[in-house]
């Protein structure tokens, strides 16, 4: 008995011993209450309250974390999204297991600004909604804890209470006028966690390796969290390679220190390299004891050397890479800006599957886990502050921005895939101050360019779009949209190469157009004909607009995803002819919301993405890999275009895009030849077949194969040859119903019920009864309004069980009414 009770005891200390060996982290995810709308002050949130009491007001409602403010109004077409005060609250548990630790509440991005209160004690309050934070709530708990309301009310537990707010502020980046929300809430996880009383605050370890790739060098810097200001502690540091084995360590006893300490130096010879092939990283793991009680902190590194040759291409670890880019907002259909760590791997692994090897987090720094999974998948990151349109404000607004840029270079030190601090994005852009002053501008990006030097000598600097300041970051980022808002996309390579000779280090991101998902078109470069040739770089004020101004493709052309198609791959075939180009970053992966498009396809969503705000595919996306990726596949186009059109016996151009060296094309069961791929053959690098087509349901088979592999595609398609009038008459019915949820899809006639295949026209669905609509989500598919694709809409319905009755409405039509059992 004494023996078992012995080693239960053993096991027990082991157990406390191993906790308090590092600080422990524990996200704040549930049982958290949210109003919408401002509270009289804090005491609202924590007063005692009894059923049927006025107290009850106002209404709280039960939310998780990560949570927007704007999840779902951001794209609702019937409102401006919510901008003010919200307020959420929860209650906890606090048990530091150190005895005298430090209780914080780390904050991984807030929006937009944020107060902190334990019971009705302010503890912290943070300006800047995408720099991380942490609030000292120690000395707050330990005082509540004294209070005969920690037992009574709360029942053991402390009460959380923060306010966030994103209303509009003209002394706060971002501005306002971006192309982008700026939303409100705990969109990013919120930790609880326990330090000893002395820990590190931050781990600066910078790794660098020579061109030959021969020696490595790794220096290690700590800050420290000392409140007590404990005089000394024994530091350890140990370095472990990719495959796990310890390749350096270091231990000593060190007089405590107030700033930045160079801790230790140390060399490794031949590093293992990072590279978006083989991202290999090394841990750095710092211990720090005092008092009895360890601290540890880890970070991840990569040894790499990079360079963007003057007039030049860009060289990543002695040899040419070409960047092949895209950018990222922190946003996503139903949540808005509170995309779970699932959502976030989704998202990145899709990125890493299209062929991406670079990307610009536009326009502001974003989530821990985002730059985790480039260091991790081998992406490399052009990471930016918020300083975007607008202009410049005063001293409040240039603190913000010096304040975001320090946090920013600090956070995010360690990671090997950033080679890029970018300093601000279109700062031409005038309209949220009565001055517009470009020298004033000029000498605060001096000041930022010079702040991001002296916080990290080992990285460039960037902006995009402010050609007065083009002079004074390291690689600068033109406007070229061309065949979108300016030019043909055929004077893409001349444009490009215009502006790389007037910089010294040229990079190109933001390319590409809008493209309304499931819209196809049999003559998308029509609207080409109309725009005035030359200017391709030549984007100005109002371009961006669908109202007045020269003829453009982005007002003039028809949004489908066959225009963008072949934008997209004139872009790509040129990009392999270009031996001077660093690289380019297509403007955006994934559609976003945006205040400033209310009247485009999907009301309020910039719609440039190759993928739609739930992830699901455009054409586009498989244009990127067919270009960027080895593993061989191969895509038909048109897996969203059900009807095709034409005139009996017409021939159609039917586009493969692909990887594989062949391709055989198979229409009914019968060949129409095998073909070369030669990227150069524009469009679908030679892979495309004229066919004649008469009315009727054709069965398209590709077969390609890539050395002994070989990989098909298939879709279905009917051919219409009937021709139709002005648009008289809907349809709306049921096309799929599962798991309680049915597609609807609505579809427009002429007055002969010919379907309209060319139809634009916008809809708007509408429920009564027990079901719901899934609206509000962003995309083609999920937006109570929306601009028909090919004369056709689909919406879906959560049936809850129940009966309900659907209508569609479109201006100058009879409402059409269908009912749900």
């Amino acid at each position: 008995m004494f023996k078992k009770s012995a080693a239960l005891l053993l096991i027990n200390l082991l157990g406390i011993s191993l906790l308090l060996q590092a600080q422990t982290s524990k996200r704040l995810n549930n049982n958290w209450e949210f109003v919408k709308e401002d509270l009289g002050g804090v005491w609202e949130a924590v007063r005692p309250v009894k059923t049927g009491n006025p107290e009850e007001m106002p209404y709280w409602q039960k939310v998780s974390l990560p949570h927007c403010f704007n999840a779902t109004d951001a794209v609702d077409p019937d409102v401006n999204y919510y901008q003010g005060p919200g307020w959420y609250r929860t209650h906890i548990e606090v048990a530091n297991p150190y005895a005298k630790g430090r209780t914080l509440l780390h904050f991984e991005g807030a929006g937009q600004k944020t107060q902190v209160y334990i019971y009705t004690t302010k503890v912290a309050e943070h300006v800047g909604g995408y720099d991380e934070w942490t609030a000292d709530i120690t000395d707050a708990v330990a005082k509540f804890k004294q209070s005969p309301l920690f037992k009574g009310q709360f029942k053991g537990k402390v009460p959380v209470i923060i306010r966030c707010n994103n209303s509009r502020d003209l002394e706060m980046i971002p501005s306002n006028l971006s192309d982008f929300n700026v939303y409100g809430g705990l969109y990013r996880y919120l930790n609880l966690v326990y330090t000893p009383q002395l820990s590190a605050d931050k781990l600066f370890a910078h790794a660098t390796v020579d061109a030959k790739g021969t020696m490595g060098k790794l220096t290690v810097k700590a800050r420290l969290l000392n409140p007590d200001m404990l005089k000394e502690a024994t530091f350890k540091i140990s370095v472990t390679d990719p495959n796990g084995k310890v390749v350096g360590d270091w231990s000593k006893a060190l007089p405590t220190f107030q700033g930045d300490e160079l801790l230790w130096e140390t060399s490794l010879k031949s590093p293992k390299l990072w590279s978006p092939d083989l991202p290999q990283q090394y841990e750095i793991k710092l211990s720090i004891t005092a008092n009895g009680e360890t601290s540890v902190m880890t970070e991840k590194v990569g040894f790499r050397n990079f360079e963007f040759v003057k007039k030049g291409p860009f060289m990543l670890n002695g040899k040419r890479l070409l960047l092949r880019g895209t950018h990222r907002h922190e946003d996503h259909a139903g949540v808005g800006a509170a995309m779970t760590e699932d959502m976030i791997a989704t998202e990145m692994k899709l990125m890493k599957e299209m062929g991406v090897n670079f990307i610009r987090l536009g326009h502001y720094q974003q989530s821990r886990i985002v730059l985790n999974l480039c260091d991790s998948l081998g992406i490399l990151v052009w990471e930016e502050i918020p300083w975007c349109r607008g202009g410049l404000g005063g001293p409040v607004y240039q603190q913000q921005a010096k304040r975001m840029l320090t946090n920013m270079i600090e956070q995010h030190y360690n990671h090997p895939s950033i080679i890029i601090w970018g300093l601000g994005n279109e700062n031409d852009w005038p309209g949220d101050f009565s001055e517009f002053d470009q020298q004033k501008i000029r000498a605060f990006m001096k000041e930022l360019n010079d702040l991001s030097h002296k916080l990290d000598p080992s990285r460039n600097t960037a902006i995009r779009r402010c050609d007065f300041c083009r002079d004074i970051v390291d690689v600068y980022s033109p406007s070229i949209w061309a065949g979108w808002y300016r030019g043909d996309y055929t004077e893409y390579k001349q444009v490009s190469l215009d502006e790389f000779n007037k910089s010294d280090r040229f990079l190109h991101v933001e390319w590409g157009g809008d493209s309304h998902a499931r819209r196809h078109s049999e003559n998308p470069d029509n609207a080409l004909s109309k725009i005035k040739k030359g200017g391709g770089a030549d984007e100005r004020a109002g371009d961006a607009s669908l109202y007045g101004g020269a003829a453009r493709v982005s007002k003039d052309g028809d949004w489908s995803e066959s225009y963008i198609a072949n934008l997209i791959d004139w872009h790509l075939k040129e990009q392999e002819t270009m031996p001077w180009l660093s690289g380019t970053a297509y403007w955006p992966f994934k559609d976003f919301s945006t205040p400033i498009r209310p009247e485009n396809p999907v009301p309020y969503v910039n719609q440039k993405g190759v993928i739609e705000r739930d992830f699901t595919k455009k054409e586009a996306f498989y244009i990127f890999q067919s270009y960027w990726t080895n593993t061989p596949m191969v895509h038909l186009y048109g897996h969203t275009w059900p009807i095709r059109w034409g005139t009996e016996g017409e021939e159609k151009m039917v586009k493969v895009y692909s990887n594989c060296d062949e391709a055989e094309l198979f229409v009914n069961g019968k060949s129409f030849g095998l073909k070369k791929r030669n990227s150069q053959d524009f469009p679908a690098a030679g892979l495309r077949w004229l066919v004649p087509m008469g009315k009727g349901k054709y069965t398209f088979k590709v077969v390609a194969k890539k050395g002994k592999t070989t990989v098909t595609d298939e879709i279905v398609q009917e051919y219409q040859t009937d021709k139709w009038g002005k648009p008289a008459q809907m349809t709306l019915e049921k096309i799929d119903e599962k798991d309680g949820v049915v597609t609807l899809e609505a579809k427009l006639f002429d007055a002969q019920k010919v379907l309209c295949l060319d139809a634009v026209n916008q809809v708007a669905f509408s429920l009564v009864g027990d079901g719901e609509l899934i609206k509000d989500q962003g995309t083609s598919t999920g937006s109570s309004k929306v601009q028909l694709y090919n004369g056709r809409a689909i919406i879906k319905v959560k049936t809850n069980q129940g009966k309900s009755v659907v209508s569609v409405q479109s201006k100058g039509m009879p409402t059409v009414f269908l009912n749900l059992n």
